[in-house]
């Protein structure tokens, strides 16, 4: 017994660091058990949140862990000037919401209700739901559509900025329309307007309608409002005297077919038709017929 108590006797100074490092393990033990029940309950909250679907921005309706769902409401609403707690209730998703939000304060503007549709996220179901409740208020209507007349009259209106379009019947000419004219088509605003008038340049005239649909992303239901007259005539370009730089500025000749011109010319002589350089893999047939209008000898 007395060695038993000899082995296990501590002098005073051991028994002080013994009991100190008891205390360092309990206090740390301590830390650990609230610490972890504080993260606990902040994973709960978090995972809580998430499942949570208000009803509006300060109800949330709980069972147990078991959420209750938002019911959705159907009411005529503007996309243009709904709040977020309308949106809501029509069964949008918080981030949808946000999304229009963040469009509408970019100056982006729903003009009809199809544009709606394109509202990341919105099943092709859900807008067959809404599209009978979108009613877009006059006001963020296009300047160029035929529902503003109803609430403007024309006497009223600046026909420069917004020019009156045309009518089914009417009809203008493609070579020597200004941009004010080419805008009274349905369908051409400013940006297609400028773009007609310089490929027009670049071209030296259209001589077929359909030439307007290199033109990218042009509307297809505008070219029947143009005409091509007969005494009309495009510019041409003599092969046998431009430099390649002068030939490589029309839209159809690219450099290596201003090359060949040219390289035909110095090694065969003046050209006589498009035909001579039927042999070159820069001139196949369809490059030769579109350019054919365009050159003279």
């Amino acid at each position: 017994m007395s060695l038993l108590r000899e082995f296990f006797y501590l002098r005073k100074s051991d028994r002080k660091v013994i009991l100190a490092l008891l205390c360092v393990i309990v206090v740390a033990l301590l830390i650990i058990f609230v610490t972890g029940g504080e993260q606990e309950t902040n994973e709960l909250t978090a995972a809580d949140s998430l499942a949570v679907v208000p009803n509006d921005y300060r109800a949330r309706e709980h069972i147990g862990y078991y959420v209750k769902p938002r019911r959705v409401e159907r009411f005529n609403f503007d996309p243009n000037t709904a709040d977020s707690t309308q949106l809501l209730r029509l069964g949008l998703q918080p981030w949808q919401v946000r999304n229009i939000y963040k469009y509408r304060a970019a100056g982006g503007t729903y003009t009809r209700p199809e544009d709606f549709a394109r509202l990341y996220g919105l099943s092709r179901k859900q807008y067959q739901e809404l599209k009978p409740y979108i009613r877009i208020s006059p006001d963020y209507l296009p300047a160029n559509d035929n529902q503003l007349y109803a609430y403007e009259s024309i006497e009223n209106r600046d026909t420069v900025r917004y020019p009156i379009k045309l009518q089914p019947v009417e009809r203008i000419s493609l070579n020597k329309s200004d941009t004010l004219q080419l805008r009274k088509v349905p369908g051409i605003g400013s940006h297609f307007a400028a773009k007609i008038v310089n490929y027009r340049k670049r071209l030296g005239g259209f001589y077929s309608i359909r030439q307007l649909m290199e033109i990218e992303d042009f509307p297809e239901t505008a070219l029947h409002f143009f005409i091509i007259p007969d005494d009309e005539q495009v510019r041409k370009l003599n092969v046998n005297q431009l430099s390649l730089g002068e030939l490589r500025k029309h839209p159809y000749i690219n450099f290596y077919q201003a090359k060949a011109i040219t390289d035909y010319r110095r090694l065969h002589g003046p050209i006589k038709s498009l035909q001579d350089l039927r042999l070159s893999k820069d001139f196949p047939q369809a490059a030769i017929d579109r350019l054919l209008p365009y050159v003279e000898y």
